[in-house]
């Protein structure tokens, strides 16, 4: 993660989180599915297990019937937690810094920090969770001393965030994740710098950073 961290004040860094967000709409909420022909792709590619993952992600999503996001928060953090690896990019993918769509990770079966969270992000916002409830947070992680990427979620704007972590899998309150430092979050709408553990200091609209269109491309064509 320290490669992300030399990379917080620059515009590149901050153009790619909004692009990223932005991709949100590849994901509908209601009747979702699958491509038939990417879950053939990853059964080819990833073997019968990405297949496996790929389906059970689809049906997570689309037979949910929880009407609050506390269940649905704890459903999306307990299926990625106990389904997905943790591993480096150098080890899944080879390079230092590669950001994948959750329809890779889930092919994959393995991926770093920001794939979790990305992941669960995404996958709540499938669900019917309000983008505004939802952030993904840079943290420093100080019993591991990492730079570190988990997805917080607040009920209301005044409210203390819930941290979904794959390191922990229980889904605490920010104040009791005291080995957790924010350093700066965002959604699909909005970038902001962290201050303490509440909502942070706005730092402009995501949705007027456009670059890394490749990413984009890459999620709304459901790319392995």
């Amino acid at each position: 993660m320290g490669i992300y961290l030399k990379r917080l004040t620059s515009l590149s860094l901050t153009a790619f989180l909004a692009a990223l967000l932005l991709a949100g709409t590849v994901l509908p909420a209601g009747n979702f599915s699958v491509d038939r022909s990417v879950l053939q792709q990853a059964e080819k590619k990833y073997g019968r297990e990405a297949l496996r993952r790929l389906t059970a992600w689809e049906e997570l999503i689309a037979r949910d019937k929880s009407r609050a996001d506390r269940d649905k928060l704890d459903k999306v953090n307990r299926f990625f937690n106990e389904r997905l690896r943790f591993d480096s990019d150098w080890d899944v993918w080879g390079v230092e810094d590669y950001w994948a769509t959750p329809i890779e990770f889930l092919a994959k079966g393995a991926g770093d920090c920001e794939d979790f969270a990305i992941a669960k992000y995404f996958t709540l916002k499938a669900m019917g969770v309000e983008d505004d409830k939802l952030r993904i947070t840079y943290v420093k992680a100080l019993r591991f001393n990492i730079h570190h990427m988990v997805l917080t979620y607040y009920s209301t704007p005044e409210a203390e965030p819930l941290v979904l972590d794959n390191l922990v899998d229980s889904i605490d309150h920010a104040s009791r994740r005291s080995d957790l430092v924010p350093i700066l979050s965002f959604n699909g709408s909005g970038l902001w710098l962290a201050k303490q553990r509440g909502m942070g200091k706005a730092a402009g609209k995501s949705n007027r950073l456009r670059l890394w269109q490749d990413l984009l491309q890459k999620m709304s064509e459901n790319k392995l």
